[in-house]
Order: structure tokens, then sequence, then C-alpha cells
């Protein structure tokens, strides 16, 4: 299975991470970046062999929105990690994406394949990949949070970790938080309206009251007031890394769950039923 040889991938990766993180990364994090960009390889076979067997964009379960997510993540850090100084972003990714792909790769995870509203005519494909993408973007933010909180703590406490550590500045860092985090409020936005668009064709309603909608708008929420109090009110650095790290984490502790409670995104239905 393409998939579970990428996560096999992302985990020798993490287990590069470790060798990293233990030696303070002062190594070369290029080994790291190699695996990733080779877990990509398969994990985007992968997604494009399950949406040619469905012949739809492979989203209809749990396990394909997850397996999603992290594609997002992988495909974005491959971008980033291009530039050498950034490279270590992966040090911090490649544990994400093995605990999402392990959890993806669970049986239960797996159901009802294919059985999902069909969106073929409207606006619901381009509304789930741009909801998912956000989740993506906000994920790779907590990852280069990680990596700012891990350099601001050297700054503090061990400064000669900080001079000798190949990370890089702490204000590119700050910064790369912040495009990661905006980048994901303005998918998400666009992930919104365009749900809205499908609902409107679907039910002939703007908004209705399901779990992951309304889940999806108090994300939206968390996330531009982490954004609007880091532009208005300086709550930016060490606070905007903790808040992009804990929402995300947040997140993902809640993101399964409450996609459960939705009927209308876990449940084969026609869209008149829904």
């Amino acid at each position: 299975m393409l998939f579970a040889a990428a996560v096999a991938l992302y985990a020798a990766a993490a287990v590069f991470a470790v060798v990293v993180w233990r030696r303070g990364f002062r190594d070369e994090s290029k080994p790291i970046f190699v695996l990733m960009l080779a877990g990509l390889v398969l994990h985007t076979g992968a997604m494009f062999r399950r949406g040619f067997s469905l012949d739809r964009c492979p989203i209809t379960n749990l396990f394909e929105a997850t397996m999603f997510v992290g594609w997002t993540i992988s495909a974005a850090y491959s971008v980033i990690g291009g530039f050498r100084r950034l490279r270590f972003l992966g040090a911090f990714a490649a544990p994400l994406l093995t605990v999402l792909g392990v959890f993806a790769l669970m049986p239960a995870l797996d159901r009802n394949r294919g059985l999902h509203p069909d969106f073929s005519a409207g606006w619901g494909p381009v509304h789930a990949a741009l909801v998912l993408l956000a989740y993506g973007s906000f994920g790779l933010g907590s990852v280069a949070s990680g990596m700012y909180l891990r350099q601001e703590h050297n700054l503090r406490f061990n400064k000669s970790q900080a001079l000798f550590a190949l990370l890089p500045p702490i204000a590119r860092l700050e910064l790369t938080v912040t495009r990661l985090l905006w980048v994901g409020l303005a998918l998400l936005s666009a992930g919104l309206f365009t749900g809205s668009l499908y609902l409107r064709q679907a039910r002939g309603a703007w908004f209705v009251p399901d779990p992951f909608v309304v889940y999806s708008v108090a994300t939206w929420l968390v996330y531009g007031g982490l954004l609007v109090g880091a532009w208005r009110f300086h709550q930016r650095g060490r606070r905007l890394a903790w808040g992009a790290l804990l929402g995300f984490a947040v997140l993902m502790l809640t993101f399964w769950g409450v996609y459960l409670l939705s009927d209308m995104h876990n449940r084969g239905a026609n869209p008149a039923n829904l």
C-alpha cells in the first residue's frame, strides 16, 4: 500500500529528527528532507490512486480526510524545505505526519468508502479541498511555532546552543508562523464561502447547523482572533507561537469526533436528502 509506505518513510524521518533534536540542531537536516520528499511522492501516488478508484476527489471518509491533511503538510514542507535555513521544519513535521499517518491507517476509519454526498455538479469538492488545505496550513504553522519556541527557549536559557544551532533566526520563524496562519485563514474563508454556495445549491440555504459546519466557523474565529491579536494588539512572538501550537493540537484532538458527528460529511447520502 502506497500510503503505508509513505508513513514508513515519515517514521524514518522522525527517527532522524530525534537525532537532530538530541544534537541541538547542529547537524544537517538533509536526510530528513530527502525521506520526507520520498514519502510525499508515495503519498501523492496514494492520493491519485484513491481518487481514480473513486472517480472523484478522495475526501469521502475520515481516512481520506486525514490522508489529505497529512499530504497538505508534507507538500507545503517540500516547498519550504527547499530553503536550507527552514529545512529543520522537517524535524517537527516528521513526527506529526507519522502520528497522523498511523492514525489514518486504523481500519475503522476507512468505512463507507465512496459513500458521500454527490458533489460532482457543485461547489462541494472545492469546499472540502479548501477546508482541508487550511487545516494543513495551520498544521505547518504549528510546526513552525514549535521551532520558534525551541529557538526562543535557547535564547533565554542556553545561548551557546542558540548560537551554534543551524536553526533560522527567530524573527524569520515568527514571520513564517504568521504567514502560514494567514494563508490558512484565507483558505478556510474560501472554504466556508464555497461551502455556503454548495448548501445554497443543495438545500436552498446559506447555512445549516451541522456540527462540522459550526466547528469550522469556530475554528475560523479562533485563528482569526489569534491573527487580529498579533496585528492590532501586538500579541506576537511567544504568545502567537503558543496559540498556533495549542490551537492545532486542540484541532487535531477534536476534528475526528466532530467529523463523525456530522451526518452531512460522514454518511453517504444524496444531495437532495441533505
